[in-house]
C-alpha cells in the first residue's frame, strides 16, 4: 500500500507519508501537476505529494493551489494549509484547517554533518550527542527544514533565525524552537520520528 503513515494530530490537522512504487500512469488519472516538471523521478515526487494533500483531505481544493513568489505552494482561496516535502521514494504532507504548517522529511547523509556548522549555532552543536552524531545532526537539520516551510517568506538563516531548544537524541521525540526575524518572533513546536535512516519532521498549530 503506497500510503504508509497516517497521523492525526488534531480535529484540523493531518499528516500523511507515502512511498512511491507506482508508475506515473497511476496517480495522472488521479491529479495533475505542472507541465515545467520534465524529471521523471521528480514528477512522481510532486504526483505523490498533491495525491496525498486530497487523500488527507477529500475536499481539499487542487484547482486553487497557486505558486507564490518564493515557489511555496499554497491556496489562493485560504481554506486549508499545507506542506509537502520529497526524499528519494518518498512522500510526505502535512495539512490544516487552522493555520501555517511545515513539514521536511530527510535521509541521513554523511554530507549533512559535513554542513552542520552552517546551520546550527554553537549552542545547538554543544547538545549534540557523540555517539549518535550524524542522526542527531540530521533531526535538527529536518526540524529547521520544516520551520522554513511554516514561515514560507524565503531569506533565513537557519544559523541565526532558528533556534532549537536543547534536546537528547531519541528515535522519535518533541522539540521547542524559536523562529526570530524583525517581522516575527514566534516560539515552535515540532515533533520527529527517525526510522530506517529517514528522518520526518514536522510543525503545527497548537491549542
Amino acid at each position: 500500500m503506497p500510503l504508509i503513515r497516517t497521523i492525526q494530530i488534531d480535529p484540523d490537522t493531518r499528516l500523511g507519508l507515502w512511498k512511491i512504487s507506482e508508475q506515473e500512469d497511476y496517480f495522472r488519472s488521479k491529479i495533475t501537476i505542472s507541465r515545467d516538471i520534465h524529471h521523471p523521478h521528480k514528477r512522481l515526487q510532486h504526483y505523490a505529494g498533491r495525491l496525498l494533500l486530497v487523500t488527507l483531505f477529500p475536499d481539499f481544493p487542487m484547482h486553487e493551489v497557486i505558486v507564490g513568489d518564493t515557489r511555496k505552494p499554497m491556496l489562493q482561496c485560504g481554506s486549508y494549509h499545507f506542506s509537502i516535502s520529497h526524499c528519494g521514494d518518498y512522500a510526505a504532507a502535512i495539512v490544516s484547517r487552522k493555520s501555517a504548517v511545515g513539514i521536511d522529511i530527510e535521509g541521513v547523509q554523511p554530507k549533512i554533518g559535513k554542513v552542520a556548522h552552517k546551520f546550527l549555532s554553537p549552542v545547538e552543536q554543544a547538545f549534540i550527542d557523540p555517539v549518535n552524531m550524524l542522526k542527531h545532526q540530521t533531526v535538527c537539520w529536518s526540524a529547521k527544514e520544516a520551520m522554513f516551510k511554516w514561515y514560507g517568506l524565503g531569506s533565513v538563516d537557519f544559523r541565526e533565525n532558528m533556534q532549537l531548544e536543547p534536546f537528547p537524541f531519541m528515535p522519535a521525540g518533541f522539540i521547542q524552537a524559536d523562529f526570530v526575524k524583525p517581522d516575527t518572533n514566534t516560539r515552535l513546536y515540532l515533533q520527529y520520528i527517525l526510522e530506517d535512516d529517514l528522518c520526518l519532521a514536522w510543525t503545527h498549530p497548537v491549542g
